[in-house]
Parts: C-alpha cells; structure tokens; sequence
C-alpha cells in the first residue's frame, strides 16, 4: 500500500525510540523506501545500526562525517521524503520545532521539508499536560503539521496516564491514510464557518459565545491534507488556520453574506460556526451608561445561516454541527431534515471534555441515509479527519 513512497523518520530522545524499529519493519514490509534522522540522545535508547538495518539506508545525526568530510544534505533530505514523521517527539525537540530553534540535523531537516509532517509526542503525563507543552502542540499545528496525539496507559516513570507514543501498528494505519488520502479530495473546494458571532449591543458590549474555533481549524486542515481548497468564514476567533482562504466577520449577518457569496462554488460546505441564535434589535450608538438597575435589551431572530443555504443547496455536501444539553439526537435528527444536511456532528455539554475551549471532543454522526456513527473522546483533529474520512468515502 506505500510502495513508491518515501518516509523520512525522525527519532528523537525517548524511551519509546525503541518501537522505532518495529515501526521501520512495518513500513519497509508495506513497500515504503525509509531513511532515519536521529538527535544524538535518541542513539542512548536505540542505535544508528540497528535503524540503518531494518530501513536498508545510512542513518544521519550530524552534519558531516568528521573523518571522511562526507556531508549530509539536509535540505535534500527534505525535499526527497514525501512525508516526514517525528517519532517519538520528545519535549525538547518539540520546544525547538515550535519556535525554530536549529542546533542539530534533524531540525534542520525539518525547517527544510517541503513534504507534510506527522509528530507522535511521548513523554511523562506531566510533561505532556504542561501549559509549555500544550502550547507548544498547537503551535506546531497552527504551522500545518499534524499532531498524533500520545495515548493513555503506563509510562516508563511508572505512573499512568497519557503519555505514551502511539503504537507501531497505530502509526502505520495513520501513514497510510495520510498518503493514500493525501490527494482524495483535490480540485475540491470547502467552505467553513468558524467560531463565534459577536452581536453588538453598543460600541462596546456584545452577545456571544464561547467558541474558540478550534474545531473549524481542525477542520480545514484536515480538508487541506486531503488535497482540498478550503475558505474558512469566521466570526471573531482564537484559532485559525494557516493556510486556506480566510475571512473574518463579526455578526451573524455578516456571516450569512460572505457565506452567501462563496456558497456556489463549493464542493463541500461544513457549518461548524456557533452563530448566535439572536441579536439586539437596536445597538445602541454610544456606550450605554449604567444608570437604573435593570436594562431590558429587545433581541431579534437572527437568520439562520445553514437552512439558508440548505434551500439554495444543488450539488453541495452539507455537514453541520449540533450542540447540545438536552433531546440530544433528537434535536441533531430534527437539524439534519429542517437544514437538509447531508451529515450532522452531535456533541453534547453533558460529556466530560466536549463542547468550547476544549482540545478535545466527544461526537456522533447521524446521515441523511439514517445511519449512526458514534465516537468516543478524541483530540479535535482526529473528530475533524473522521469528517473527512466519512466525506472521502460518500462523497459523490
């Protein structure tokens, strides 16, 4: 199934460097051509030999050979793989990635690769959970790359919970759907909604949410490595993706024209923005001063930007989303119908570690065929590639 492709794996200082070798056995059993980058402390956990080995390459560290002058061309190296694969990703090499730090050949490589980049961090569950971290995962992500995020179980400190490096046999499913599907969607175009709306009350108060949108970024990320064009539309937000068209709104109404606009040339359309259901009949002018104590604020219907578009719907693929509190399915089968959907994404605020601001999401998929798809809690980039996996199989 990779035969032809080109991995290039970057093994970095971790106890789980040593699942690298079955990982370079996996591969070069599928037909991948392997080459091996490897951080000096990766060599204390697992050696160049054993790697150079099992891949059927040299495996590089340094820049040049300091006895023969024999040079390792990083920027080649870059340039030949068609996807790199740091693993495992060790807190500190994650530090350099995220704010361009290059002391060393494997990161030189990376700031050279032309090709997608996959990172499976592995590290104690502290390390993992600090701020410095987290930051730091979503910064590489806000640069395109996508994060294989480390899984729950035993660590080497002997404490347990998430921290662990993906499994060899993970690894390879995901690689393989990252370069099979890389070019499943090219030539089609997405259109997102993002994030919040803000509807003003005056120049300085507004309604809103607490949309971060950090799903729709997921999102159209996902989309991109599919070989997709996307056009995000968002209100006021905290994530954004890299690349990708991108527009910025404010109100719900405002989002409703630019989607207007667009509508028509998408493929595929996906209405993951929180819009906010009313908004202030009359914004006041200037700032309303705190004079009695009570303010009765007269709302209005805003205009509902998915069955809008639902009825101008031709060849388009809809997906849109469904938070809920209460009648969960039922109220994401009544939205799937009144907005002609042809998939709905259910989440719910009663799961732990669904719903705004979070990394992560709980959801079922409800189609317009009545079939059900339900997952457990996962990062947001996965929730957003099960979209696109579910869109490369049944889109027509």
């Amino acid at each position: 199934m990779l035969a032809g492709k080109k991995i290039l794996l970057a093994v970095c200082g971790s106890i789980a460097a040593y699942k690298t070798a079955f990982f370079v056995r996996l591969l070069v059993k599928e037909g991948a051509e392997v080459k091996v980058v490897m951080t000096e402390s990766a060599k204390d956990f697992i050696t160049p030999l054993t790697l150079a080995t099992l891949s059927k390459n040299p495996v590089h560290s340094e820049y040049f050979d300091k006895t023969s002058g024999e040079w390792n061309n990083h920027v080649e190296l870059g340039m030949w793989a068609d996807l790199m694969l740091v693993a495992p990703l060790s807190a500190n090499t994650l530090g350099k990635m995220a704010n361009g730090i290059c002391d060393n050949l494997l990161l030189a490589t990376y700031l050279s690769a032309k090709c997608p980049v996959m990172v499976a961090p592995a590290m104690d569950l502290d390390m993992y959970q600090h701020p410095t971290t987290l930051e730091n995962l979503r910064k590489l992500q806000s640069f395109g790359n996508e994060v294989i995020e480390a899984r729950d179980g035993e660590l080497a400190s002997g404490l347990s919970g998430q921290g662990r490096m993906a499994e060899p046999e993970e690894l390879i499913e995901l690689v393989k759907k990252k370069l099979v599907n890389s070019d499943a969607l090219k030539g089609k175009h997405v259109l997102i909604t993002s994030g919040p709306t803000f509807e003003a009350i005056d120049p300085v108060r507004f309604i809103g949410n607490h949309s971060s949108g950090k799903m729709g970024s997921a999102i159209a990320r996902a989309f991109q490595n599919a070989g997709a064009t996307t056009s995000m539309i968002s209100g006021p937000a905290s994530f954004f993706p890299q690349n990708g068209e991108l527009i910025k709104v404010s109100s719900a109404e405002e989002m409703l024209a630019e989607t207007e606009k667009l509508h028509s040339k998408a493929d595929i359309v996906v209405f993951s923005a929180a819009v906010s259901d009313y908004r202030p009949e009359n914004p006041a002018k200037e700032k309303i001063k705190k004079k009695e104590s009570t303010l009765q604020i007269n709302l209005v219907k805003n205009p509902d930007i998915a069955a809008e578009l639902g009825k101008k719907k031709r060849k388009q693929f809809h997906i849109g989303f469904a938070l809920e509190t209460t009648n969960e399915i039922l109220n994401a089968k009544e939205k799937l119908k009144k907005k002609n959907f042809d998939l709905i994404v259910l989440n719910s605020l009663n799961d732990k570690g669904a719903g705004f601001q979070q990394d992560t999401n709980k959801v079922t998929f409800f189609d317009k065929n009545n079939k059900e798809y339900k997952f457990e809690l996962k990062s947001k980039t996965d929730v957003a590639q099960d979209i696109v996996d579910y869109v490369i199989k049944n889109l027509k």
